[in-house]
């Protein structure tokens, strides 16, 4: 009986285990695509902060024309 138990036993751990790498792995993986995110959101911002300065850029320029 002892013997099936400690089977048993090492069998849920061993799932245990397994699940815990699956876990480790998606964790990984998460702030992996997090960080691209991250880093794609702040390139856009720059893009769009600079797209804003030249507009306005050019709205003086016009504003100055009159």
């Amino acid at each position: 009986m002892a013997e099936n138990q400690l089977k048993a036993l090492e069998k849920k751990i061993d799932e245990l285990i397994s699940l815990c790498q699956d876990l480790d792995r998606e964790n990984q993986s998460l702030k992996d695509d997090l960080s691209g995110w991250q880093r794609e959101r702040k390139e856009l911002m720059d893009k769009n902060e600079l797209a804003r300065d030249k507009v306005e850029a050019m709205i003086n320029r016009l504003r100055a024309m009159e």
